[in-house]
């Protein structure tokens, strides 16, 4: 069993729920725009890292007649995935040592992956089992807008603890995370270089912000949570990778701290008192052509 990712470097709320907001179907056409997936045809889409899954169910429901694998290294992200649904088929597999045999996809598809894997790997495999004019789609977070309200800000206690733990978190270099990443020329640059054709980019920005009428009550809800979720997750993740500097009871604290202020921010909601608070995400998007 392998549960590296998810113990200590992403938990599964941390990135469920965020992924499952922004690949909502109030977004679906901003995506499809730049997928450019044939719907009418019955192919074969593999997404690589998937996580939790959420990517992979918002196209289950995007491309009915596709038939969608989906992998990632992870087996607590596989476990979890597989109980939204069965229109996916979920399953554990290294993305530098895909297991299919040549020639197998139509689609290959990856969302923030691609960062952390070498890239003559990452291209490589993926030119592989994709099916002559196949296509490979990269998706990349690039830098976006992040305005929290005023309510759900740290307090002094939880700035003293990140403060303090900071500066013994050494996750980045001991699960080689985000050891290739690229700029948003580099990327394109990497996926002619490595084999593929056609290649075009695009970005989709997608804006998270609960006080926006246009979002139904449940999402704004579902939006207020999910930085919630991340908050619980990044508090018991120090737990778990820093056992020697913070204790369970320091770590409980500063959950239920954080919980109040975040009901306060869905009191304030209900309530109509707006904070305008948001978080724009911009996911850069690279199609090439086998």
């Amino acid at each position: 069993m392998n549960n590296v990712w998810s113990s200590y470097v992403q938990g599964i709320d941390t990135l469920y729920l965020s992924r499952k907001l922004r690949f909502d179907d109030f977004f679906e056409r901003k995506y499809k725009e730049l997928f450019r997936i044939d719907e009418s045809r019955k192919i074969k889409i593999l997404e690589i890292g998937c996580g939790p899954g959420a990517l992979a169910m918002a196209l289950s429901r995007w491309y009915p007649n596709a038939e969608i694998t989906a992998i990632d290294r992870d087996s607590e992200f596989i476990r979890f995935a597989k109980m939204q649904g069965t229109s996916v088929n979920f399953m554990e597999g290294d993305a530098t040592e895909l297991p299919f045999e040549d020639n197998s996809f139509d689609v290959t598809i990856s969302n923030t992956v691609s960062e952390h894997i070498e890239p003559s790997k990452f291209f490589g495999e993926q030119l592989r089992v994709l099916k002559p004019e196949g296509v490979c789609l990269v998706l990349s977070a690039r830098r976006g807008i992040n305005i929290a309200a005023e309510c759900t800000a740290p307090d002094a206690r939880e700035e003293e603890f990140w403060q303090r733990v900071s500066q013994y978190d050494d996750s980045m270099e001991k699960y080689a995370v985000c050891q290739y990443p690229m700029s948003e020329a580099e990327l394109p640059a990497a996926a002619l270089q490595y084999g593929f054709k056609n290649v075009s980019v695009g970005y989709a920005a997608v804006d998270l912000t609960p006080d926006d009428p246009k979002y139904p009550p449940q999402m704004a809800l579902d939006m207020i949570n999910a930085h919630r979720g991340t908050k619980l997750d990044a508090f018991d993740s120090a737990l778990r990778t820093m056992p020697e500097v913070v204790n369970a009871a320091e770590i409980e604290k500063l959950k239920a701290a954080a919980n109040c202020r975040y009901d306060k921010r869905i009191e304030l909601y209900e309530r109509g008192e707006k904070q305008w608070d948001t978080n724009v995400n911009i996911t850069m998007v690279v199609r090439g052509v086998k």
